[in-house]
């Protein structure tokens, strides 16, 4: 996690404490109000609360504000974000805003995470006004833009940007600076500069479009076309989400997410972020007002095709015992009516999937030599296919031989280390479904099968 998201994950729950103010009561049921004795108390960790089924009703009713991380004591992820969410426990802890942060071990109180629909680690959700009842989940990365847009979406807050020198002199500023104007205590709170890294799977806001323009704001041309982008927006509002990325700055992340590169800009990708469905606007078209405008309109009306990235074929991709697939040959193999075809889908990144590459080459060397077995793997950060949506790494799904376009298997072994790869003697036997281990960017680690589970 980004050290830097700390201000802004202090700045969401600063001015989350606004609205609630002065002694709001919480909403609920009588039977939630006497869930627990009022004598007991919420222990602390660290500046943090700790909760259970016992404890979770008290928690609400003290605090309008409460930020809670379900987590698993076994998840990578969870521990690379204990530091900073202690940090910021602590700091809050130094305020008199009513807002903390609190955390609940998923695996030891199954009770809340059935009722909270908890299915990997961490999930962050976010209690307002005491409700115990929906609250608003947080599912992207953990970044500034990404805590910026649940903090617009969820507290109703108002955010804006501006690069104009007599705002700079108004208030007394001479760096880049996120200030929050509040109507509480001293009115104003201002937080160090911040990287606004953008990415298109990171948002937490219910905006389910968001359109992208890529520019490069060295070059004076590109900054031009930045009002008629303004210009578009207002219609749009509750519809789509209009997002700047700086090509100059670090987003390579988010170019490559588009199959794009900085020479591309200027251009425009609207990315639904349920679906993942990626649009482009025609190339050779001028960004105008008019046309984004008309490019937002014929996406939302159905009228333009996604498209979907795809590495090209590598001259060798069958020579070696893993075959190589990218999106170009993918139906050409996986549903080849003669063949068996397993296939880990895998991100280079994902220490998982490295972990599990060697018995994944050793499976493919053992069943090399059976002509209707494929072992095959496919790099599902630069490949996308249609209907077939990854959220998990290493995924592994199975193509069994026959007529039809089948799919079985999905998911990641028996719970286990990564480096046991499954074997498709069993998976053609009948083997439980697999699990995922490593989630996508965004997504956190998902729970342990409990065997026991139907």
């Amino acid at each position: 996690m980004d050290s830097q998201l700390l201000p802004v994950l202090l700045l969401l729950l600063l001015g989350a404490s606004g609205p609630w103010g002065q002694g709001q009561g919480p909403e609920g049921s009588s039977e939630e109000l006497l869930e627990e004795p009022p004598e007991e108390q919420v222990p602390r960790e660290d500046g943090i609360l700790v909760l259970s089924r016992r404890t979770l009703g008290l928690a609400l009713r003290e605090h309008p504000a409460l930020l809670v991380e379900f987590y698993a004591p076994w998840c990578g992820h969870c521990k690379a974000l204990a530091p900073e969410y202690r940090k910021a426990a602590v700091l809050l802890a130094d305020t008199s805003v009513p807002a903390v942060l609190a955390k609940v071990d998923g695996p030891a109180e199954p009770e809340l995470t059935e009722e909270f629909g908890v299915t990997e680690y961490p999930t962050l959700k976010f209690f307002r006004d005491g409700k115990r009842t929906d609250p608003e989940e947080y599912t992207g990365d953990k970044d500034v833009a990404t805590f910026l847009a649940l903090a617009q979406d969820a507290l109703d807050m108002t955010f804006g940007l501006t690069d104009r020198p007599q705002l700079f002199q108004k208030f007394d500023l001479t760096n880049d600076t996120v200030v929050l104007l509040k109507k509480f205590d001293e009115g104003r709170a201002d937080f160090p500069p911040l990287p606004l890294q953008t990415s298109p799977k990171i948002f937490a806001a219910r905006i389910l479009n968001h359109l992208l323009l890529f520019v490069n704001q060295t070059l004076a041309p590109h900054r031009e076309l930045l009002a008629g982008f303004r210009e578009a927006a207002p219609p749009f509002r509750g519809q789509v989400l209009f997002v700047l990325v700086d090509v100059s700055a670090d987003n390579d992340h988010v170019l490559q997410y588009f199959g794009l590169k900085a020479e591309a800009a200027p251009t425009l990708r609207l990315v639904n972020i349920e679906t993942t469905e990626k649009y482009a606007l025609a190339d050779g078209e001028p960004v105008t007002a008019a046309s984004v405008a008309a490019f937002c309109h014929a996406v939302l009306g159905g009228h333009i095709q996604p498209y979907l990235l795809s590495q090209e074929v590598p001259p060798d991709w069958d020579q070696r015992p893993v075959k190589t697939l990218v999106g170009k040959n993918f139906e050409q193999v996986a549903f080849d009516e003669t063949k068996n075809v397993f296939v880990k889908f895998y991100a280079p990144w994902c220490a998982h999937c490295r972990e599990m590459a060697p018995a994944w080459e050793a499976l493919a060397e053992k069943y090399q030599d059976h002509e209707d077995i494929v072992i095959a793997e496919l790099d599902a950060t630069a490949n996308e296919l249609e209907g077939l949506p990854v959220r998990s790494f290493p995924t592994l799904k199975y193509f069994p031989a026959g007529p039809g376009r089948k799919v079985r298997r999905e998911g990641w072994g028996e719970p286990g280390p990564p480096s046991q790869a499954p074997d498709p003697g069993r998976v053609l036997g009948g083997a439980r479904d697999p699990q995922p281990t490593c989630p996508l960017p965004g997504h956190g680690e998902q729970a342990p099968v409990n065997p026991d589970l139907p």
